[in-house]
Formats: structure tokens, sequence, C-alpha cells
């Protein structure tokens, strides 16, 4: 299996469903991958507008696709360090969404207009946090250095076709498997001309470069980004029967790469970082939620108290976890006593107690437990959908409706909160707010026909509601609008 981790995706307006059609029929079990075609833009350098557009679209269709992780803690991990490995970055458009694609490799990816994804995997395999920040820095300065711009304006003068490729590449990696996804993105590439080529490579090493002083800048050990290329080397040269050709990797990695990186590294003060607790909570979650079954991560856990780690704390939280997801209620709690008496008020804990409560049948108290913790951080989104859950377990649907359509204000483009919404708003008796919610869900996953149908059968409901009725009205012109992008070109 390839082990790398795709750094940037590069495609073209007006051949993305074009080449997808051609990359479906010669992979088995991707005949119903899409991507949006946007159409062209009249300029070859695109606007951060015009991106920030392209990048919405195909993140609506990616979430149609791809596998993703549920776990609004771990979203907002991500999106607290990404954040602030931002504010230290040369980023101008700062305007940035975050995918996380539930898939076991070593992946990451940024497409124009401040979308950017991390495969599950790079959590397992980034020991510490910051050579997991190193992969997000890299990320980053692909995005801030406009390399999709950069590299559509040479592809005029030389053929777009393999920058389709490379899209089509991302959404058949993350739906069937990276070793379907490099085959479409090898056969892109091979349509590539030399040039084009070490123009990638020119692009690789700026993001390196500029990456690593993003690092540096957000107070970051620098010498941990050769220590991630090298991880990464070390498993793709080991890893049997998938060695593919440098120059047809999307991200090159080799010995001179790592050593450029090292000599960059060099250049700035080494950092002697303590070992970031958040981080490895993390790393547990994924831990538990990438094992085959509950069983298996509690006897992980087990074996890492046992042993040597990097952090007790987070083996303790993640073998509560696992014995949380095996119904194993009165052992999970004696395990999290064992940690949360030292930071009673940490979210993470405070939500595993309640979901300690929840399989022991007392949602009644998990309720307490978070409201009264949601009273410290009103609108944490982790906590809200905890609380909301936690309201409709007790049988309280009302409640929890009023709680997401409150956190909708705050937060709308999770398609998490709209499905739970429109469930609880379904036990509550508002048929009409649960159309509109699954309508909204079915908006983020690009199911547009879907949306519409919910939008219908409200608009049907409404009565005399004329607020309600134009709110619904406008929303079904909004699909028509997103679906007239899909289809232009």
């Amino acid at each position: 299996m390839h082990l790398g981790f795709m750094i940037f995706f590069r495609f073209s307006a007006g051949l993305l469903l074009t080449y997808l059609v051609l990359s479906a029929k010669a992979t088995a079990g991707t005949e119903n991958l899409k991507i949006p075609n946007l159409g062209e833009s009249s300029t070859s350098l695109f606007s951060a507008d015009y991106e920030y557009e392209l990048g919405r679209a195909w993140l609506r269709s990616f979430r149609g696709q791809a596998p993703q992780l549920n776990d609004p803690l771990l979203y907002s991990y991500l999106e607290s360090l990404v954040f602030e490995l931002v504010q230290h970055s040369e980023l101008q458009d700062r305007r940035i969404e975050l995918v996380i694609v539930n898939n076991p490799t070593i992946n990451a990816f940024a497409v124009p207009g401040g979308v950017i994804g991390v495969h599950s995997g790079l959590f397992n395999y980034a020991v510490t946090e910051d050579e997991f920040a190193t992969v997000m820095a890299h990320e980053i300065a692909h995005l801030s250095q406009r390399h999709f711009s950069r590299r559509m304006e040479l592809a005029q003068e030389q053929g777009p076709m393999q920058l389709a490729g490379l899209l089509a590449g991302v959404l058949l990696a993350a739906t069937v498997g990276t070793d379907a996804g490099l085959a479409a993105m090898t056969t892109a590439q091979g349509l590539a001309q030399d040039a084009q080529l070490r123009y990638s490579r020119a692009n690789e090493a700026e993001a390196d470069r500029v990456g690593l002083r993003t690092l540096y800048n957000a107070g970051m050990d620098p010498y941990a980004a050769p220590q991630m290329f090298e991880r990464m080397y070390a498993a793709t040269r080991y890893s049997q029967g998938n060695r593919v050709p440098e120059f047809l990797r999307t991200h090159p990695l080799s010995e001179k790469r790592i050593a450029d990186t090292r000599s960059r590294a060099m250049q700035y003060p080494k950092r002697i970082r303590p070992v970031s607790l958040d981080y490895q909570l993390m790393r547990a979650r994924v831990a538990v939620q990438s094992a085959q079954t509950p069983e298996e991560a509690v006897g992980r856990f087990r074996s890492s108290l046992a042993g040597e780690q990097l952090s007790a704390e987070a083996s303790t939280y993640g073998l509560v976890l696992a014995l949380t997801a095996a119904g194993k209620g009165d052992e999970a709690a004696l395990a999290l006593d064992m940690i949360w008496s030292g930071d009673s008020e940490r979210i993470e804990y405070v939500i595993a107690d309640a979901e300690i409560d929840l399989i022991r049948g007392n949602p009644g108290r998990a309720v307490n437990t978070l409201e009264r913790r949601l009273a410290l951080s009103p609108g944490n989104h982790p906590l809200t959908m905890a609380y909301a859950n936690a309201l409709h377990q007790a049988g309280s649907p009302h409640l929890a409706e009023a709680a997401l359509l409150d956190q909708a204000k705050r937060v709308n483009n999770d398609p998490g909160l709209w499905y739970l919404l429109a469930e609880v708003q379904g036990l509550a008796g508002n048929i009409v707010g649960l159309h509109r919610s699954r309508a909204e869900y079915f908006i983020l996953v690009n199911a547009l026909d879907a949306a519409e149908k919910q939008l219908t059968y409200a608009q049907k409901l409404t009565g005399g509601d004329f607020t309600t009725a134009s709110l619904i009205n406008e929303r079904l012109r909004d699909i028509q609008d997103m679906r007239a992008d899909m289809d232009r070109g």
C-alpha cells in the first residue's frame, strides 16, 4: 500500500467530469464517483474568491463520496492547530475549511480556496504534534503560495488533462483505496511534460521551505520536519509491492529532499517541546475508532500502559474510550477516575464521563454534567453536540432541537449537526423542520436532488407561514445556483 501523503491536488475546470468517467471505466468500484464541473475562469491566475467557490463546490462533492470521521472533538483539535499555524503563515485568505477522511493511509491534501484535508492515518503515524504540524504547515504553504493558480497558468500552455486526473485521484484514494487513487494520478501525470514535473518539484521545495518557516513562527520545533519526512520515507521504502518511481509521485520523497529539509531546519534553533497531551488524546481517539473491534482497542491500550508510551494519561484515556465502546461502563469509569481528577474541566474527560453515563442508562446525569460544563464554555461545538445527543437519549427532543438550532447559527457546515437535528425534530413533531434540516445535510454532501425533494416536502406543509415559505423558496434557488455551477462549462 502506498504510504505517502498527497500534498497538493491540482485540477482543471471543464475536464474533471470527462476524466473521472474515463478513470471509472478503468478502475473497478468507482463508477459512481462524480466531480463538479465549475466552468472556466476568465483569467489564468484565479482570484481568491473564485478559488474559494471552487474549493467549496469540490468539498461538497468530496463529502458525498469519501468516508469521513464524524468526531467533533477531533475536528475541534485540528481546527485549533491549523488556525494557529495559519496565524503565523503567509496565507492572506484565511477562510479555511477542514475535512477528516476515515482512511488509515498517511495522507493530507490542500485544495484551492482554503480546503485542507487529512486522513485519520496521519494521526496514527505522526508521533508528536510537531511532526503532525509539519504536514499541516506544508499544506498551508501550498495555499499561501497560490500553487494552484500558478500550475494552471503553466497548464494553459502545455495541456490540462493531467490536472483533471489529480483531483480524480484524491477522490479515488479516499473512497476505494490509495492504490486506485495513485493509479489514476499516475496515469494523469504520465501525460505531463518534463517541464511540468520540474515545476511540481519546485512547488514542493517551496512548500517545504515556507512551511518550515510557518512551523518555527508558530513556536514549534523545525527539526520535526526532517524527522517526519524520514519516517514517511522509511515506510515507503519498506512497503512491499508498491514501489512507484519517484517522479510519478504527487510528492516525491527522496533522501535528497530529506537532507534539504534537515539543512533548512539547521538554520533555526532547535526547540525542546513537552509532549502535547491534546495531540496524544486525539491519537488515542483515532486509535479506538480505527480498531477492528472495541476489544482489540482495549487490548492495545492495556498493553501500552504496561510498557513505554509518550503519555500514560493519553493511553488511559484511550482505554476509557475503548471500554466505553465495548459497553463496559463500570471499568471505563474506574479508568477515567485515574486521570480526570487532575483536570476535571478538560472537555475530553467531561464528554467521556457523559458517554459512560449514557451506556450505563443514566442520560439525565450526562445531561447535567454537560450542561454544567457548557456554562463555562458556551457555544463549544463538541460539548454542544454531546449535550444534544444526551438530551436526545434522555427523551427530551424539544430541548435537543433548541440547542442544535442555536448551534447551527454558529456552525452551519457540520453534516453531523444537521443529521442529528433532523432526527430530534422528527421526534419533537416538527416535520417542516425535519425536512429543512435534512435538506441542509444533503446540500453539504452534494446530494442536491435529495435536498430539493426535502424542501419541496417542507414547502407543502408550511400552510400560511409566509416567512418559512419564503426561506424555503430562497434555499431552493440556492440549490438551482449550485446545480448551474456544477453543470457550467
